[in-house]
């Protein structure tokens, strides 16, 4: 069971999101994050990197009945849509804007990472018409695609959370970030397993 290994290490950080969500407030003492410091502008593009992922997933189960795939677009779409929501309601619970008017990645000194063309506006985002071509596809071919894509979008999601890792001050966003890491580094290993066994490779 390929499969459970993953399902694991996403359960646990499910867990402990729900757990830590509730202690953010008081993590740091009496201080809550600058706008303009890491760890506001990680729950920002974050929330965003994520919304992408949580679209992405519902797309391909709609275009797929293969339940390996489907289980999996199924469990990253429910646990990036809670991690989102943990960091839109840490954004909240500081008092600092949703959106910025710096450009994402800015708090990693890597503003201007991504061109913004087309949607793309962080490194591993799809872009439009990618997204679009992928409500288009079915079957075999949706599933290769899903799995290229999330492959790269995971590529810059595990980027980002490593930035906050290093960076962020909050010690249970830093550990959320980690555990991002570890289970997008996981889920990376068995989508590559996915698309081997349909004659594809991440990059193609």
């Amino acid at each position: 069971m390929r499969y459970a290994g993953v399902a694991v290490a996403v359960a646990g950080v499910l867990v402990a999101a729900g757990a830590i969500s509730y202690s953010v407030a008081g993590d740091n003492g009496s201080e809550v994050p600058s706008v303009n410091s890491a760890d506001a502008g990680f729950a920002r593009d974050m929330a965003v990197h994520h919304q992408q992922a949580v679209e992405m997933s519902y797309i391909v189960r709609d275009r797929t009945k293969d339940e390996e795939v489907r289980r999996l677009a199924y469990d990253i779409a429910q646990t990036q849509a809670n991690q989102r929501g943990m960091l839109i309601g840490w954004l909240d619970l500081w008092g600092l804007p949703k959106v910025s008017s710096d450009e994402p990645m800015a708090w990693m000194d890597m503003a201007g990472m991504a061109s913004g063309e087309d949607g793309a506006l962080m490194p591993g985002m799809a872009t439009n018409t990618e997204m679009k071509k992928l409500g288009t596809l079915n079957g075999k071919q949706a599933e290769i695609f899903y799995l290229q894509l999330m492959t790269t979008h995971h590529q810059g999601g595990v980027h980002m959370a490593q930035g906050c890792a290093d960076k962020c001050t909050v010690g249970v966003e830093k550990r959320l970030a980690q555990g991002m890491v570890d289970a997008q580094k996981s889920e990376m290993q068995l989508m590559a397993d996915l698309l081997k066994s349909r004659g594809a490779a991440p990059g193609s």
